[in-house]
């Protein structure tokens, strides 16, 4: 019986590859989401982006599939995106201080967590893949006012300015 459960569940596993999938709350709210999370007015949490030493480490041999990058540079402590073919910077040069290197034996991997294709040309630690469907960062009212202790390369949609929120591990940046 226990074999027959195992194996149920993994083939659902398998299955839901291209499903979408919800962050903080049971179910999908909208269909044009790939990846949605609790946007609740008390919501006070975002995503953490990658932080890196080496720029050209975090990037796919296949150009095109680098732009839509977003991470947390600590060679000069800003959030970047990778847009046609270059990395933009999202903030002002923060502070690394509270990030903490990750020292575990964990080894080199190409490929993160991919959600909506079974494989992708993109390197990263969560990739998304599709067509027709975004993610929605969660949202938060005023970063800077809410999120008692942010920390280096969150970044999150502010409800109250409707703008992109980063934060640089020194102050909130704001982009529309």
């Amino acid at each position: 019986m226990k074999k027959l459960i195992l194996i149920i569940f993994l083939s659902l596993s398998v299955t839901n590859v291209r499903a979408q999938v919800a962050i903080g709350k049971s179910t999908i709210t909208n269909g044009s989401v790939l990846l949605e999370f609790d946007n609740a007015v008390t919501n006070k949490k975002g995503i953490i982006l990658s932080s890196v030493e080496n720029l050209t480490n975090a990037l796919a041999s296949t150009p095109s599939a680098n732009n839509g990058t977003f991470l947390f540079d600590r060679s000069d402590d800003t959030v970047k995106m990778y847009e046609n073919n270059s990395w933009v910077n999202l903030s002002n040069s923060g502070s690394e201080a509270k990030i903490t290197p990750n020292t575990s034996g964990e080894t080199s991997q190409t490929q993160g967590a991919i959600i909506g294709a079974a494989t992708s040309n993109a390197k990263g630690v969560l990739v998304l893949e599709a067509t027709n469907k975004a993610m929605v960062l969660p949202w938060i009212q005023n970063p800077h006012i809410n999120v008692k202790d942010p920390y280096p390369g969150m970044i999150c949609y502010d409800t109250a300015s409707r703008s992109l929120a980063v934060f640089d591990g020194s102050v909130w940046n704001y982009w529309k």
